[in-house]
């Protein structure tokens, strides 16, 4: 169960426009504290596994614009929704085959699904506020000791029938791209990624192809969203120089049509980093620091009715990762993670389980001039901002080794603080500020 609350003020976004892509500041505070218990069970036998999972969610506001309760987005009891229902087997036919068909995570264990964060797993917010999974079928075939291939297809829709919930929350999609669109949005796909290594295992790298396809809907304002389906290709490498220097590059480009084929889609991402790392020292801690690039392409002409669109497409998981101030304030009208080329200077030190602290910061610069950075379209500058984040991850109480039964009970949490300084991109100059502490009880 995870209890947590969150501040934030002026965080970037467009209220009251959904879908607009002018990025204006979202002028108010907001305060609201969320209570997420995570009902789950499982059964193995042998190689086999069955895993099921409900997911329940109580978002109570403080500063609420005066909304009279019973006519809140959020009340208790919220919705209780089954986000993981699962099979599995491992390691069949002697280590060769894997594989897991149901509803799954998207995200586990801090990482995205195959090690592809930044393709699957970022891009606009909605379903990372709430619970991140797909429909899939997951295969993998281990070829050899080093190297092993994965492929999956998945089904995403708004609806998900196997939800309850109050009169508010029912109406709420479980996918969308902003608040304005509906739970008729239904999405598709797959993908293959092959896992190797060169130089014996001294460079690891991933060579990947997915392919996404969305239905044309209607959102709830009326606007007709068309269709629109991409093909990305992408590899990653993970160089490791030294025993404490490592470095990672990923490049990945989008191939594809909108609107039924009468216009070209497709976007382009680059990321590269540099590591420091030591090993855990006799006091056990492990100090580590990263320099990092990440680009995103955008498209000149957004909101033109025939332009083509260029921008980098965030496929399913929706979720700024290096921002959670984003993540809300894209909620109010900004609705895709793009556009842009973050450069971040980040040190941290992991203590041990559970307990880290870490601390990032860096300019955020638009990748083209989309002429959307004020509220009349005038808006040129490239300066996006400085965005810069500290955290600190703590332990209360840790489950010994191998526990079983109620000896797992567990107790963790942190705090984060976001800054956020807006460029001259921006309609605003005032910083916006992201505040969150949380509770993790797990047994």
């Amino acid at each position: 169960m995870r209890i947590r609350e969150e501040i934030m003020h002026n965080v970037p976004g467009l209220p009251g426009a959904p879908g607009a892509m002018v990025p204006r500041a979202y002028r108010k505070n907001l305060n609201h504290l969320r209570v997420r218990p995570r009902v789950w069970g499982q059964l193995d036998y042998e190689e086999f596994t069955l895993y099921g999972r409900l997911t329940d969610e109580f978002r109570e506001h403080f500063i609420e614009n005066g909304v009279k309760r019973k006519y809140r987005a959020y009340n208790f009891p919220d919705e209780v929704v089954l986000d993981s229902l699962w099979f599995q087997g491992m390691g069949l036919f002697d280590g060769f085959f894997d594989f897991r068909i149901g509803r799954q995570d998207l995200f586990e264990r801090g990482h995205s699904v195959f090690g592809l964060d930044r393709t699957l797993f970022d891009g606009a917010p909605y379903v990372g506020s709430r619970s991140a999974y797909a429909d899939m079928i997951k295969l993998t075939f281990h070829t050899t000791d080093t190297s092993k291939l994965d492929a999956f297809t998945l089904y995403d829709n708004g609806r998900n029938i196997y939800r309850y919930g109050n009169r508010n929350s029912r109406g709420r999609p479980m996918n969308a791209i902003h608040p304005g669109d509906s739970p008729e949005m239904d999405e598709w796909g797959g993908g293959l990624v092959w896992h190797d290594s060169i130089l014996e295992k001294r460079i690891p790298y991933k060579l990947y192809t997915v392919h996404k396809h969305n239905e044309d809907y209607t959102a709830f304002n009326g606007r007709h969203v068309r269709d629109k389906q991409i093909t990305t290709f992408g590899a990653l490498l993970q160089p490791q120089l030294t025993e404490n220097v490592s470095f990672e590059f990923e490049g990945a480009h989008q191939f594809g049509t909108a609107d039924s084929g009468r216009k070209q889609a497709g976007g382009t991402m680059g990321y590269t980093a540099i590591d420091f790392h030591k090993d855990r020292a006799s006091a056990g801690y492990k100090p580590y620091s990263r320099l990092s690039a990440y680009y995103l392409s955008g498209d000149k002409h957004r909101t033109g009715e025939d332009d083509n669109d260029t921008a980098w497409d965030p496929l399913w998981g929706r979720w700024p990762q290096d921002s959670e101030m984003f993540q809300y304030g894209t909620l109010y009208g900004l609705g895709y993670w793009s556009n842009m080329l973050y450069t971040k200077a980040e040190l941290g030190v992991d203590i041990g389980p559970h307990h880290r602290v870490a601390a990032y910061s860096g300019p955020i610069y638009a990748a083209v001039q989309d002429h959307l950075g004020h509220a009349d379209g005038s808006g040129d500058s490239m300066f996006k901002g400085v965005l810069s984040v500290l955290r600190y991850d703590f332990p209360l109480i840790l489950a010994p080794k191998n526990a079983h039964g109620t000896d797992r009970f567990e107790i963790f949490g942190h705090i984060m603080a976001e800054m956020f300084n807006p460029g001259d991109y921006y309609d605003s100059s005032r910083p916006a500020y992201f505040i969150r502490w949380e509770i993790t009880l797990k047994f």
